[in-house]
């Protein structure tokens, strides 16, 4: 993609003013080197390698990693990855999501990862069902060890409406397995008639659809939970070596970084086959996204951060390079509630054994970092309701509901986060323009 032309000192004077209007910190200096850098981005070649790092993505995307955390990052990716099959199973595995933006966000979300599995068969049955025998295994080997738990598995969708213990499922919706449904390689429920009906592993495989496995892994060394997902995008090699996608999409690659040189030959043969109006579907799934996040399902920081990855890819360097800065700034300590937000909804889930000491470890770290980076009556604010938070968090018991004054409190930080987000983006002019136009859409 060709970039736009960009006066960095002209852009620079525009984002000054804005970040200092709004409170941000700016380093003026590193923002005009990312607007010169990514300016000149384009070239033959929309790809890059790092040598060094041995890791590789797209020129854009490489410049907002950081190589700081990659040994821990490829620690969990030995978790999450599929094995490659000798002449069956070959797969590329890379970091997406705040994790491939380590270099701008001080105070990252998940361990997000996306693999590619290209899996050769003579039809697409049997792709389907090679597909079936691996990841049933990746998540019956992995369903619980000393530092992780397996939560769930997307896998298929229902053929017809269902009532589950999960509540109402609707016809072509994504299932969404626990292991121990896995392990019996079926779910049970009841049909809109009221009588029994259930949806098998089997059944699944044959359209596989959206593949993702969600896991809960402890940092010991950081005495905090994380997050983990692996995003599978899986292909269909023919005899004839066409390459078909089993969900109807081959995914772009504007937001990865791959972790092992050895994955080039993979991703090469592989991207060839990606549309030519991937960027245009890739932005458009993206401001679907932004959409969402502002109106029906709120969460101002997740919508700025996808912002952030549309104006970057589309030219609109003067905002992306704010967002940038938003993000690097030590008041977005705050994303990290998202962090714990989520945690704590996998951990007070029917049947969940995460420990609650494990947890309650994570909001007291949040809780130093917090005063450790914030000041004034913001820092007052979340420092209370944190410690609220915690205090009656430290009264509940794992794996059954939160009470309605737990509930209470979470609803209040959530509310207090989105509001901070909220704030920073509408108070640039050009933002709220775009958030506002995205809305009226909806």
């Amino acid at each position: 993609m060709g970039a736009a032309e960009v006066n960095p000192a002209e852009e620079m004077n525009r984002i000054i003013e804005s970040a200092r209007r709004l409170g941000v910190e700016l380093n003026e200096q590193e923002a005009t080197q990312w607007l010169v850098a990514i300016s000149a981005a384009g070239g033959e070649s929309d790809i890059a390698y790092d040598e060094r790092d041995g890791v590789f993505g797209h020129r854009i995307t490489l410049l907002d990693f950081s190589p700081e955390r990659l040994a821990y990052f490829r620690k969990i990716g030995k978790l999450v990855e599929f094995s490659d099959e000798p002449g069956v199973v070959e797969t590329a595995l890379a970091l997406s999501g705040s994790a491939a933006q380590s270099r701008i966000q001080t105070y990252p979300g998940d361990a997000d990862f996306f693999e590619r599995v290209n899996i050769k068969a003579p039809t697409r049955e049997a792709a389907c069902q090679i597909l079936s025998r691996i990841m049933r295994h990746k998540a019956l080997s992995t369903v619980k060890g000393s530092t992780y738990q397996l939560i769930e598995v997307k896998f298929g969708s229902y053929p017809q409406a269902l009532e589950t213990s999960h509540g109402a499922q609707k016809a072509g919706a994504p299932i969404a397995w626990t292991p121990a449904e896995i392990e019996v390689g079926k779910i049970e429920g009841s049909l809109a008639d009221g009588s029994p009906g259930q949806v098998t592993w089997e059944e699944a495989s044959r359209d596989p659809g959206w593949c993702k496995l969600d896991w809960v892994v402890a940092d010991p060394l950081e005495n905090q939970l994380v997050n983990a997902s692996n995003m599978l995008d899986v292909t269909w090699e023919a005899p004839d070596e066409s390459v078909t996608p089993l969900d109807g999409y081959l995914d772009p690659y504007f937001q990865e970084v791959y972790l092992e040189s050895e994955s080039i030959p993979i991703f090469t043969k592989l991207a060839k086959h990606v549309d030519s109006n991937a960027l245009d579907h890739y932005v458009g799934q993206l401001e679907n996204e932004v959409r969402k996040y502002v109106t029906k399902a709120p969460n101002y920081g997740k919508a700025a951060k996808r912002m952030y990855n549309i104006f970057r890819l589309t030219g609109r360097y003067q905002e992306a390079a704010y967002l940038r800065e938003l993000f690097d700034e030590p008041s977005t300590v705050l994303y990290q509630v998202w962090s714990l937000i989520r945690t704590i909804d996998d951990t007070f889930r029917p049947g969940e054994s995460i420990p609650v000491e494990t947890l309650l470890a994570q909001a007291d770290k949040l809780i130093l970092s917090v005063v450790d980076v914030m000041e004034g009556e913001k820092e007052t604010e979340i420092v209370r309701m944190l410690l609220r938070l915690r205090s009656l968090l430290s009264q509940e018991q794992g794996g059954t509901e939160l009470s309605p004054q737990a509930e209470a409190a979470r609803a209040e930080i959530i509310n207090l986060v989105n509001n901070f987000f909220f704030e920073k983006l509408t108070g640039v002019p050009q933002i709220k323009a775009y958030i506002d136009t995205l809305s009226a859409e909806h």
